[in-house]
């Protein structure tokens, strides 16, 4: 083995095509949507176990910028999820195969999520 190669370690340096990033983001909105399924199911079952917990979750939902922003994430992360999803099942028909047409589609799906994450945000605050 040449051990003369050039080796890349900065990370920040590193161009990733536009392809690379959806698929990592896709994978790691499944993560986030996987841990916010805990907090999202705890207010559930404390808006359900009484009307005192109701009108908790209620009044946190409504004050709390830090419960705000939870939400905001995880219905982020369900939003950018829910496009790559989409444009995964394209792919699995046959479309967006080639290289010039995966990459307009990534790009397509970058900025559909991003105007759903701001809609979201929107809604949420």
């Amino acid at each position: 083995m040449n051990k003369k190669r050039p080796v890349n370690l900065d990370i920040l340096t590193i161009s990733m095509p536009a392809t690379a990033v959806v698929s990592i983001l896709h994978r790691v909105t499944g993560i986030i949507l996987f841990v916010g399924l805990a907090f999202l199911f705890y207010i559930f079952d404390l808006s359900l176990a009484s009307q005192q917990g109701f009108d908790q979750v209620a009044n946190t939902l409504q004050t709390s910028f830090l419960a705000k922003f939870i939400i905001w994430g995880v219905v982020s992360a369900l939003m950018y999820h829910f496009v790559a999803g989409v444009k995964h099942l394209f792919m699995d028909m046959g479309y967006f195969e080639e290289l010039d047409s995966g990459r307009k589609a990534a790009i397509a799906n970058i900025a559909i999520a991003a105007v759903l994450v701001v809609l979201a945000g929107v809604w949420i605050w």
